[in-house]
């Protein structure tokens, strides 16, 4: 296969992902899940992202649909469109699957994969995250990550 292949392979419908996964859970990996715009990928995302990886041995990103952003952050974004916006992501060697959802939360993605462990940023209270009753009614994990100050895509838009 070649890299393109590699890449495009990674992104997954909901149903695609629940039979990965479950091959995942009988091999033993620790799964990890998180999700967001991923608009303009930036320093900030890429620790992000690589610290939520350290996390488990498989990092599963959820990505918000051009639709969903829409209705989160107003007409004028995303600045990408989605097929731009997952294939990116999913060139990152330490993101396994990406996800896409309509919705305006991932709640559906997290409660039908159930991870190991939920991830968010630090500005994010563990009870206010949403899908954490789920994983911790499951026996998983729900951590927080910091942000590296000053890096977001809010920012860069406003300097464009």
């Amino acid at each position: 296969m070649n890299q393109l292949d590699t890449i495009l392979h990674k992104i997954v419908s909901l149903e695609e992902a629940k039979q990965i996964v479950a091959n995942w859970r009988i091999q033993g990996e620790k799964i990890v899940f998180t999700n967001g715009c991923f608009d303009i990928i930036h320093k900030g995302h890429i620790y992000y992202l690589s610290k939520a990886r350290d996390l488990g041995s498989k990092l599963i990103l959820g990505l918000n649909t051009d639709a969903s952003i829409k209705r989160l952050k107003g007409e004028n974004r995303p600045i990408k469109e989605e097929e731009s916006r997952a294939l990116t992501i999913a060139s990152f060697e330490f993101i396994d699957l990406v996800i896409l959802f309509d919705e305006d939360t991932p709640l559906n993605v997290i409660s039908t994969l159930l991870p190991d462990v939920l991830v968010k940023g630090s500005d994010y209270q563990i009870e206010n995250i949403v899908g954490a009753k789920e994983v911790l009614a499951n026996g998983g994990e729900v951590k927080t990550i910091e942000f590296v100050e000053g890096f977001s895509t809010t920012n860069y838009v406003k300097k464009m």
